[in-house]
């Protein structure tokens, strides 16, 4: 049964390689806004203020998000999952 697959796994890895492909985007798109502003006069308008940290700091947020996702809260299971096991552990120890 090895060409089974584990569905909880599958779906974290699946939200790995989301993360990794949002990051490559997050990365990519935040270079060009910021090469735009570098190029098309930093200086002029907004007070020379750099605009590219405003969609650099939304879009971030979404990123930092999908990151705690795809490895912090996924490690062994659901946080639904983990307090259900914490309870049927401490009703155990109460019997």
């Amino acid at each position: 049964m090895e060409n089974e697959k584990d569905p909880q796994l599958w779906k974290i890895a699946k939200r790995r390689v989301g993360f990794k492909y949002n990051l490559i985007a997050y990365l990519g798109m935040n270079c060009f806004f910021w090469g735009i502003w570098l190029f098309t006069g930093s200086n002029n308008g907004y007070g020379g203020f750099p605009w590219p940290i405003w969609p650099m700091f939304g879009w971030g947020i979404g990123v930092l998000y999908q990151f705690f996702d795809a490895y912090v809260f996924t490690k062994n299971g659901s946080s639904v999952e983990r307090e259900y096991e914490k309870l049927k552990r401490q009703q155990g120890n109460f019997q």
